[in-house]
């Protein structure tokens, strides 16, 4: 049997679809579960784009075509965050993908080397390590603070730039997951003023775009000089609900994105015509739609942010953009002895045989995360207020967790 390579036998993955697929596998046994643990929308596609996809594929649009994308999705793409967002961006700027993920690798392939380092701000979406490492250049983490509303410190910005002899490049993710922090206009701006003029390169990832919560998206992109530094991520996933499509893009400058269409061709060969083209429908006419649902998700974290607030042991800010809250247990989990995300799980296995709640541990997102949990909204409203007072109700079965920790050690503090 063939060997395998140092980086698959380390390979980690995002945490949310392993407890996915347990939730699943107890919904099928009959187990009653409220799914708060991967961040998906609960809503339909964008009318538009389902139509348009629809009416690609009945038109043949099911082929190959340019790796960089359709020319004309790449220019509605260009035109939207010019006026979305005040990013300076033509169609030679944009390059689609299947979802915004493969840019992560793509990014990462495109600037670093071995022994590079990489500036991450933990708790981190966890995909970012394993793309770096596979550069065999290392991660450096800077925690985020629930006190200083999860958003970067720029002093840990500039430590890193100047502290760091190997330092290439920022992973930069805001409104971030999965902590609802959202870096300000004037963070941008003191971030680019630390980049400008370095060989540093910027990941901006950026899925979260119209879930800003107080004023509106900023972007590292519209900062003067920053086409030059900056790589940023889109998706459809969150605005649009289109999650399973599959439809991303980047925006970059035209060298940059030319050279990820190269990578493009030659792993992905392009993304679906038919869901470009659905893409491009939702962007032109779905607008008000997407608004709408942007409307109702800030009401289900604002309500899913009070059920918290009530719950003894708890400390939780209002998310300022995202669909996820990140509440502190750290004092619950001492008390009962259980890492946070073994008392995820125990929500989910452990505390009830008919019903439970899925959600994720903060370490999920690295050390940093230690003693949170992460809620998405993406159930109704009712099962969001069922799944707090299920909570509540559990941490006080102290026999029950003890039977867990019993089961599962690897769970157990200390």
């Amino acid at each position: 049997m063939p060997l395998l390579s140092s980086f698959a036998r380390g390979l980690t993955a995002e945490t949310a679809f392993d407890v996915l697929a347990v939730a699943r596998r107890l919904k099928a046994a009959g187990k009653d579960v409220i799914e708060l643990q991967i961040g998906d929308s609960p809503y339909p596609s964008a009318a538009s784009a389902i139509r348009a996809g629809k009416e690609a594929i009945d038109a043949g649009q099911t082929r190959y075509c340019p790796s960089l994308g359709l020319p004309e999705f790449r220019e509605t793409i260009a035109k939207t965050v010019r006026a979305e967002f005040g990013i300076p961006a033509a169609a030679e700027n944009v390059v689609v993908a299947p979802g915004a993920k493969p840019f992560e690798q793509f990014f990462c392939e495109l600037f670093l080397e071995p022994g590079d380092a990489v500036q991450v701000f933990q708790p981190a979406f966890p995909t970012y390590e394993p793309n770096i490492t596979r550069r065999g250049a290392k991660p450096v983490y800077f925690p985020l603070r629930q006190e200083n509303g999860f958003r970067p410190d720029l002093a840990d910005v500039e430590r890193f730039i100047k502290s760091q002899s190997r330092a290439k490049a920022i992973f930069l993710n805001s409104p971030h997951n999965p902590t609802g922090g959202v870096a300000t206009k004037a963070d941008l701006t003191a971030i680019a003023d630390l980049v400008r003029g370095t060989d540093i390169a910027v990941f901006s990832d950026e899925p979260y775009c119209h879930m800003v919560w107080e004023g509106r998206h900023h972007s590292l992109l519209a900062e003067p000089g920053m086409m030059d530094h900056c790589v940023s991520a889109f998706t459809f996933s969150k605005s649009y609900s289109m999650s399973g499509w599959r439809c991303g893009y980047a925006v970059a400058s035209p060298r940059f994105a030319d050279l990820i269409g190269k990578m493009i061709n030659t792993t992905l060969s392009c993304a679906p015509p038919f869901v470009q083209l659905a893409g491009r429908a939702a962007l032109e006419h779905d607008a008000a739609e997407r608004d709408a649902v942007m409307r109702k998700f800030r009401a289900k974290v604002e309500l899913l942010v009070g059920e918290l607030r009530k719950v003894g042991g708890v400390t939780v800010l209002m998310p300022a953009g995202t669909f996820y809250v990140f509440p502190k247990v750290e004092p619950i989990c001492r008390q009962l002895g259980i890492t946070s995300h073994g008392l995820a799980m125990y929500l989910l296995e452990g505390a009830d045989d008919r019903a439970g709640v899925a959600c994720l541990g903060g370490e999920c997102f690295g050390a940093a995360g230690q003693g949170f949990l992460r809620f998405s909204c993406a159930e109704p409203d009712d099962r969001l207020v069922q799944a707090v007072r299920f909570f509540a109700e559990a941490v006080t079965r102290t026999d029950r967790v003890k039977a867990y920790l019993e089961a599962n050690p690897r769970y157990r503090v200390g």
